[in-house]
């Protein structure tokens, strides 16, 4: 073996390795299920950082590391995803956190593009919810391993069985339960973990900023401790021997079982078991399938996907930072590598490590990890980065929007500022933009999922670009993709309009409602109708 192939050996023996420590998932929950808070948990329980904060900014509290747009803060709400990179048990974590709200689907898709698992957050009292239907439909569809945990135990709520069989039912993936509640909902007694029967207390740290404290009791104790609430739980846990319900962990990589553990968020009950099954349970990074087909291996050369692209980060340099998932190969920061789109070189001098807004320079990357390159103008979501032999992963399907309006700028002496905002934004993915002919570059159309993106982009326009705008709501609601020839039998049709999307070109035709479509494909089965994602609308 010669030098080379031994330096070849050594290099790839190190990326396995180094991607083995990783874990790279995301958080996905419906809005208020309190997935801003367990991220923060998660991350306080890590060491990550001292204190966690809250939600709401309440009396003068900070906000969630993760929450860092001003207009997020104002509304206490997630409404771009974010980064947190920190380790935990000699393991590397990369922690998507997603927007909740169903308004910004699209992100939330985008960034489950880039994980390898996924916690599907469960408020106690409602159980599975509209949005986390949805957005496990998108793990079901990635072949995305799903992780439960049901938080606000510490609250009233419905009986554990009980939302096991919803889980069950509703989204047909077995609940095969790691630890179990001593307690009804609202009145939380202890966790027992299945396995061992070992039995955990806690008691919340002052204000619950800190870790909640964590005392392991025999069985004795816990029966002398909290009597009927504990001999409930174990025959609880009896019944689900009988049922077979038990961890297996083959079932859970393939979709079709989910791990169930139980806590607090905010208290941060059981959010330390949580990481520990993280490490345990969630897979490393695997090949990954590329346009062509091909599974591009981890040890290959180095491959990322861009999937998400952010400006306003830092205000006081008003850059604009890519997020690429490492995906195969050890990433150097000076590399130059290759833009797969356009075949151009791309340099990466200022890469960096996201934490929420923070950020610090990051030299070396592997599979799983995530990296911010700054100033990364000519990327959009979906592109892909390799280095060597030419590598381009599938693109990132459109969401097919719901919502359309004209923007214009107020003020005619913005109208640069303006321009240059609208085109950021489009590129970002934080709406679609469309423009016909008739309307020109002055009035572009604005097409989202939901209205609350109408709300970023106007808040972002005016305290980014300073370009103030105002919207004038159109009344289309559903977008279908046409061709030259569809554009021009639909621009003869009323209650249509077609315009062209901006970053690709493709001619998206408007319908008032899905009556005039459905009149439009009886009466003219020729014109060419394609939806623009499936299983989204």
């Amino acid at each position: 073996m010669t030098a080379a192939d031994t330096e070849d050996h050594i290099g790839t023996r190190e990326v396995l390795a180094e991607a083995g420590r990783r874990r790279t998932f995301a958080v996905i929950s419906h809005p208020d299920a309190g997935k801003s808070t367990l991220t923060e948990a998660l991350a306080l329980h890590a060491a990550a950082i001292r204190e966690a904060g809250a939600v709401h900014g309440k009396a003068g509290r900070r906000g969630v590391t993760s929450d860092w747009m001003a207009l997020e803060q104002e509304r206490g709400i997630s409404i771009t995803s974010a980064v947190l990179r920190f380790s935990y048990r000699g393991m590397m974590l990369n922690l998507l956190d997603t927007p909740g709200h169903a308004d910004f689907s699209e992100d939330t898709y985008r960034v489950l593009e880039a994980v390898d698992c996924a916690v599907m957050l469960l408020d106690s009292a409602k159980g599975l919810e509209p949005q986390t239907r949805k957005l496990f439909d998108v793990c079901r569809n990635r072949n995305i391993p799903v992780i439960t945990f049901v938080n606000k135990w510490d609250r009233p709520g419905r009986e554990p069985l009980e939302l096991l069989d919803e889980i069950e039912q509703q989204i047909r993936l077995r609940p095969t339960p790691v630890t179990w509640p001593a307690g009804v909902a609202g009145d939380f007694r202890g966790l027992i973990e299945r396995a061992t029967g070992e039995y955990t207390v806690f008691t919340q740290a002052p204000g619950g900023a800190g870790r909640a404290d964590e005392q392991i009791l025999t069985p004795a104790q816990a029966a002398a401790r909290d009597g009927d609430a504990y001999r409930a739980a174990l025959e609880e846990l009896a019944l689900l021997d009988e049922i077979g319900a038990r961890l297996d962990t083959r079932s859970f990589l393939a979709g079709q079982s989910s791990p169930v553990l139980f806590g607090a968020a905010l208290p941060n009950f059981g959010v330390r078991r949580l990481l520990d099954a993280l490490c345990e349970l969630a897979p490393p990074p695997a090949p990954r399938r590329t346009a062509t087909g091909h599974d591009h291996p981890v040890d290959g050369g180095f491959a990322g996907l861009v999937f998400k692209v952010q400006s306003g980060m830092d205000r006081a340099h008003r850059d604009r930072v890519a997020f690429v998932r490492v995906c195969a190969g050890r990433f150097e920061r000076g590399m130059v590598l290759t833009h797969a789109a356009t075949g151009r070189p791309f340099a990466t001098k200022y890469a960096q490590a996201m934490f929420g807004a923070g950020r610090q320079t990051l030299d070396v990357a592997y599979p799983g990890d995530v990296i911010g390159l700054v100033n990364a103008t000519a990327l959009r979501p979906g592109d892909t980065l390799h280095d060597g032999t030419p590598v381009a992963f599938p693109p990132i399907p459109a969401f097919a929007p719901e919502h359309f309006a004209v923007v214009r700028c107020k003020d005619a002496s913005k109208t640069k500022q303006f321009r240059k905002g609208i085109g950021q934004l489009d590129t970002e993915g934080a709406v679609q933009v469309l423009s016909s002919d008739l309307r020109g570059d002055q009035a572009p159309v604005l097409a989202a999922v939901g209205p609350l993106q109408f709300d970023v982009v106007l808040h972002r326009l005016e305290h980014e670009f300073a370009a103030p705008a105002r919207l004038e709501h159109l009344g289309y609601s559903l977008a279908r993709r046409t061709d030259t020839g569809g554009a021009v039998a639909l621009g003869r049709l009323r209650g249509t309009e077609v315009l062209t999307r901006r970053l690709d070109g493709v001619l998206l035709a408007l319908f008032e409602d899905k009556w005039r479509l459905r009149a439009i494909q009886r009466d003219y089965p020729d014109i060419t109708l394609e939806p623009l994602l499936a299983g989204t609308e």
